[in-house]
């Protein structure tokens, strides 16, 4: 695996950790924290996939438009398309006064996002 790339994935993998360990916590838990960090291993394993393909891509939030440019080397990423659109979302939503996460959206944050995390890790032959 190229160096980049595997810069995208451990990062992906710090986001994973964060969203899981928050997920577990009983007292006070932070369904935002939950959320943005779903959004950002969604965002950062499209990343790491481009970055294999050795495509080019810019910075954004938005991973349906990644997904668009993923798509030419993982036509059957097409099947996320309404997971990564519900992630999209709180990319910023979350991170600012005026509307916040409850626990139904971080479980279903978290769902998606371990949904696709599988099909990203197997796409660049790690264990899942």
């Amino acid at each position: 695996m190229k160096p980049t790339t595997a810069e995208w994935v451990a990062k992906a993998e710090d986001d994973y950790a964060v969203m899981e360990r928050e997920s577990r916590v009983v007292a006070h838990p932070s369904y935002d924290a939950v959320c943005f960090h779903a959004q950002q291993c969604a965002e950062k394993y499209l990343n790491a996939r481009l970055c294999k393909a050795d495509a080019a891509f810019g910075k954004t939030h938005d991973l349906v438009a990644l997904l668009d440019l993923v798509l030419e080397y993982e036509p059957a990423w097409e099947t996320f398309r309404q997971d990564l659109a519900y992630l999209t979302d709180f990319a910023v939503s979350v991170r600012y006064p005026g509307e916040s996460a409850d626990r139904d959206s971080a479980v279903e944050a978290q769902q998606r996002c371990c949904a696709f995390r599988v099909a990203a890790r197997q796409s660049l032959g790690l264990d899942v």
